[in-house]
């Protein structure tokens, strides 16, 4: 069995003339962005790669959620479709247990709902995470079984 999670980063601010790209997280993003950690810590889930965004906020959450954790920045995480996530999810080694994207809507919430085929998906607003098992190898990854699902407004 093999567990994928799927994290939306923190709420980021809008600043005027900041380039999407390089927009931070608010302090609320900060805060829940730890919080993210935190949870992940109680649930027992400790990924063994890390794939995120290069974005300053996809950087900044994997950061505070993860202190320490070694991350890979993938290009294609930022603007991704749910097929080019999958794709992505798809060259992982058989080695990887645990695996934590960390990327954006709507490509993120996309597939999540791709893979788990949920009805009355209550979506992934900013900071929040589904762990989806999966008997599936990677390379051949289709579908999983949401187990968990946390959103800083569950609170």
């Amino acid at each position: 069995m093999r567990t994928l999670i799927v994290l939306r980063h923190a709420k980021a601010a809008h600043q005027p003339g900041l380039a999407d790209w390089e927009r931070p997280l608010t302090e609320r993003g900060e805060h829940d962005a730890r919080r993210v950690g935190e949870v992940l810590a109680e649930l027992g889930l400790r990924p063994d790669l890390v794939l995120c965004s290069p974005a300053a906020r996809t950087r900044r959450t994997a950061e505070l959620a993860l202190p320490g954790a070694s991350v890979e920045f993938e290009r294609d995480v930022y603007e991704a479709y749910a097929d080019d996530l999958l794709a992505l999810l798809r060259r992982t080694g058989p080695d990887v247990g645990t695996l934590l994207l960390v990327g954006h809507n709507p490509g993120v919430h996309e597939l999540v709902m791709g893979l788990t085929t949920r009805d009355g998906d209550p979506g992934l607003p900013p900071g929040a995470f589904a762990v989806i098992e999966t008997a599936d190898a990677w390379a051949e990854l289709e579908s999983g079984r949401a187990v968990t699902r946390w959103s800083p407004k569950d609170r």
